[in-house]
């Protein structure tokens, strides 16, 4: 079967986009305009609740394009917290729209909500082509309006938007497997969060891209690229800078101790990877059931990395983390089919 094309969003063929332009063109009618169309369609008969309903109409009608975009904003944040992906992608879709309205399409402003929502489509919908569409659109414009800014306000909001359209476009790349690109648009991203910091005296704050994730997606698209000791230096970083702000029994840390005992492996360091997957298997015992998918892999992973080894003494280890990881995973099994345990099982 031939795999559907993607389809990059454009005025003239995204549902959403179209949804939420038609939805933006009433901000373009004068308000007098928008409340007597409202109540010229309203027949006499109506019910006092469609006349509740056709009154909040109004009011939402007559709401300055300011007014809807600074309502698009704050509800952006509310539906991510209930993972309403599609609904928040919608918003930053009338984000767009509204800015365009407001600013025109040269306005570094414009330029910001068309990063975000390239930001959107990696981050909450997972399509990678329309990201990288989205934030090349924003490029040009944004790189304008640094150099020619005066105002410190200005330059710190458009370099935040550089590091997220950066971010964007290189881990679009990476999730292409396109690891020499990817690298080289997450390098830009680091070099305008630099500049960044240094504007701000080193106090950032609250960035849509935080600097773990930059450091963690650098280190990835080294890895991409066969730099193995540039890929370690990252991640010694990326869980240098997790310990210092959530401590050292963080969930966070697993996923970057495996990560970074794949590149010890890679280095034929199998010691040291084995040191860092004993901290991760440690970590998910500790946070996690003994039973959980997260101890088994972690489980596994340490087998594999003992097995790898090819050390005489490693190899009695890579038979009781087998067993420890097939036990877990049958327990784990038992307790979904909600299958009683015997006493033989139970003293597995």
């Amino acid at each position: 079967m031939q795999a559907s094309p993607i389809r990059i969003p454009t005025v003239s063929n995204d549902t959403d986009w179209d949804f939420c332009f038609h939805l933006s063109q009433q901000a373009k009618k004068p308000a007098y305009q928008q409340r007597d169309e409202l109540y010229s369609s309203s027949g006499s008969g109506e019910s006092e609740e469609d006349t509740k309903a056709t009154e909040e109409m109004a009011v939402g009608c007559m709401s300055l394009p300011e007014d809807k975009l600074a309502q698009s904003q704050n509800k952006i944040a509310q539906l991510m917290k209930k993972n309403m992906n599609i609904q928040a992608n919608k918003e930053l879709i009338r984000c767009v729209i509204l800015s365009r309205i407001i600013f025109g399409e040269e306005h570094w402003k414009c330029a910001q909500a068309l990063a975000s929502l390239a930001y959107g489509y990696l981050t909450l919908r997972g399509l990678p082509a329309q990201a990288k569409k989205h934030a090349e659109s924003a490029r040009s414009t944004l790189l304008t309006w640094k150099e020619n800014t005066t105002s410190n306000t200005e330059k710190k909001e458009i370099l935040e938007a550089l590091v997220m359209l950066y971010y964007t476009v290189g881990v679009a790349w990476l999730l292409q497997n396109h690891g020499r690109e990817a690298y080289f648009n997450l390098q830009k991203a680091e070099r305008n969060m630099k500049e960044l910091k240094e504007l701000c005296e080193g106090s950032v704050h609250r960035l849509q891209v935080s600097e773990k994730d930059l450091t963690i997606a650098l280190g990835r698209a080294s890895l991409a690229v066969h730099r193995l000791n540039l890929a370690l230096a990252y991640f010694e970083k990326a869980i240098g800078n997790v310990i210092a702000a959530k401590g050292d029994r963080t969930s966070d840390l697993v996923s970057l101790y495996e990560e970074i005992a794949q590149i010890e492996q890679l280095r034929r360091n199998h010691d040291q990877a084995i040191q860092y997957l004993q901290q991760a298997y440690s970590l998910c015992v500790s946070l996690f059931t003994d039973v959980s998918p997260q101890t088994a892999e972690a489980s596994a992973l340490l087998a594999k990395a003992h097995a790898l080894s090819g050390e005489a003494q490693h190899r009695d280890k890579v038979i009781l983390w087998k067993v420890s990881s097939f036990r877990r995973d049958t327990k784990e099994r038992m307790r979904k089919d909600c299958v009683p345990c015997s006493a033989d099982w139970v003293r597995l």
